[in-house]
């Protein structure tokens, strides 16, 4: 090809954002392309929002869409300035940092905890990269059985059954008219069951840091295989991640998160951070009637009695309640820590979390199991 049919400098930009909507679902025929690239050019923008409108106007997302659409131009044209500057999040992260008296700066990470083998208190405030790897094969297990293996509850509505607690009257007395009036056959209903919610709230503390990025991939894998998830991190700050993992391609997805979490490898703070979710009532109603799965080794520097009542009323909102350690690797698994031994008592299963197959293998579990 001769160079004149090369795509201009200027244009690129444009061109690999219809690419990235269409890997992330979108349905953008050439034809719109092209009224896109007409449509920037026509008017000659002057801001971020012009070029958005155009896209809009052009590139036409379906209303329901929208949201994501709206995320995937701020990452792409905005990039670490899309988190910062996004209108109507301001109750999407509810910031624990402890203020002090601005004498002294917050430590980095490495110098915070360098190893990850300790809990710490203090907070780091840093962005994280995550490596492109490949899918392992637990995550892949999860995406295949997940719609069958989740936990499901029943729902309101019913449906026709052979055998059920309900009489379809509907039914029956249709089959009757068939048949001169007389009923042969007594009609039966069932409730319909339907996805039960999960709330995964994984710990991205110093003492957590080999596992973060792996948890932080399977929190996506979920969040792509079963609709009704809701993911949240903690350290020091508690951060809700969820429209970024909703993002279909995973790289795009966790590059969003770690724009919008500040706290990677910062200090241990869980009971503050699960208080803190309990006071938003919008938060606090995503674990009602859900399945909490917590993915922490549970060393906290804070003060344990706010961690036991914070799961304490946890347990009493939610289905069931699971606390998955790197700690626990053994069946026969005794808590050693003040605030495991503290929390105890208030879970429902306090198991392997060293580990994605171990993790998956759980999840996957708990459509058998019922609450405690």
């Amino acid at each position: 090809m001769s160079d004149d049919l090369q795509l201009p400098r200027a244009a690129q930009t444009f061109v690999t954002f219809v690419a990235l909507l269409r890997a992330n679902g979108f349905s953008v025929a050439p034809e719109q392309t092209t009224s896109f690239l007409a449509a920037i050019e026509l008017l000659g923008p002057r801001s971020l929002e012009h070029i958005r409108r155009a896209g809009l106007a052009t590139l036409a997302p379906p209303p329901e869409r929208r949201a994501t659409y709206d995320r995937l131009f701020d990452v792409h044209f905005r990039g670490a300035d899309a988190i910062e500057q996004a209108e109507g999040e301001d109750d999407e992260t509810v910031r624990l940092q402890e203020e002090g008296r601005g004498d002294d700066e917050p430590p980095f990470a490495d110098e915070a905890n360098e190893s990850g083998l300790a809990a710490a208190r203090a907070e780091a405030l840093v962005e994280r990269r995550f490596a492109q790897v490949p899918t392992s094969d637990p995550l892949r297990q999860l995406s295949r059985e997940a719609a069958r293996r989740l936990p499901r509850r029943r729902g309101h509505r019913r449906r026709r059954a052979r055998s059920g607690p309900f009489a379809d009257l509907r039914r029956t007395l249709r089959d009757s008219v068939r048949n001169d009036g007389e009923v042969l056959r007594l009609g039966r209903m069932r409730r319909r069951q339907r996805p039960r919610k999960i709330l995964l709230l994984i710990d991205v503390s110093g003492s957590m840091k080999a596992r973060t990025e792996e948890n932080m991939r399977l929190g996506h894998a979920l969040v792509q295989a079963a609709g009704n998830v809701e993911v949240f991190t903690f350290s020091t700050r508690l951060t809700r991640v969820t429209s970024a993992l909703r993002l279909k391609r995973r790289e795009q997805a966790l590059n969003a998160a770690s724009f919008l979490v500040s706290d990677w490898d910062g200090g241990t703070r869980i009971g503050d951070a699960l208080q803190a979710f309990l006071a938003v009532p919008r938060f606090g109603g995503y674990a009602r009637g859900a399945a909490v799965v917590i993915v922490s080794d549970g060393l906290e520097r804070g003060d344990p009695t706010a961690l036991r009542d914070a799961v304490a009323k946890l347990s009493r909102r939610a289905w069931r309640v699971s606390w998955l350690t790197p700690l626990a690797t053994s069946p026969g698994f005794k808590p050693q820590t003040e605030a495991l031994i503290a929390i105890q008592r208030f879970v429902d299963d306090l198991v392997d979390g060293g580990s994605t197959a171990a993790v998956v293998a759980h999840l996957l579990s708990l459509g058998t199991r019922r609450a405690a």
